[in-house]
């Protein structure tokens, strides 16, 4: 089986290119999305204990918390210490699942894949790009977003350049969605994971 490891930075139109693979068949597995489900589930107790403000009506409340660890290492440490091991468990238990069904390809959709040395987990690397205007564009689109918002997420991130380098493919969106599900198209047949 192979691991795909799928990132690229904000606004770079990977969600959508993950949708693309799993529209080629191929099984995606969603950090954020994971996340999320343990946000109302098994992550509610151990941030709770560590963040108690952070949990409103037995869910972990995204705002709370990012107010309660932003610019507080310790913090982000200790909740980073709490989420990342349930994601990895989520992770584990797909990535067993699909072996067992002789899946050919499986795509591991991790937004800070380099950040979080992700790279050591999966076999080929896909790295959506777009160019920077493009970008912006896309961000600055979101609601909530702001120039200064948008700043600190890039810090944050590898820059575009970087990871684009490290991977063994590179989706650019930038010239319009069917270009993009047609470099997925290649990529998936270049792996043998065509279906039919």
């Amino acid at each position: 089986m192979i691991v795909l490891g799928l990132t690229g930075s904000i606004g770079m139109g990977k969600s959508t290119t993950a949708q693309m693979f799993e529209e080629e068949g191929v099984p995606v597995h969603d950090s954020d999305a994971t996340v999320h489900r343990l946000y109302r589930g098994a992550a509610v107790e151990p941030i709770r204990a560590r963040f108690p403000d952070a949990v409103v009506d037995n869910v972990v409340n995204r705002e709370k918390l990012a107010a309660a660890v932003l610019g507080n290492a310790a913090a982000m440490k200790d909740l980073e210490a709490i989420v990342h091991p349930l994601v990895r468990a989520e992770t584990d238990a797909f990535l067993s699942h699909h072996r067992e069904a002789g899946t050919a390809i499986v795509v591991l959709d991790i937004p800070l894949l380099f950040e979080t040395d992700g790279q050591s987990r999966v076999d080929q690397i896909v790295v959506v790009t777009a160019p920077a205007e493009i970008q912006r564009e896309r961000v600055l689109a979101r609601p909530g977003m702001s120039e200064e918002k948008f700043e600190a997420i890039l810090k944050r991130q590898l820059p575009d350049a970087e990871k684009r380098a490290r991977a063994d493919f590179v989706i650019d969106t930038g010239a319009g969605m069917e270009a993009a599900r047609a470099q997925v198209r290649d990529i998936v047949g270049r792996l043998g994971g065509q279906h039919g």
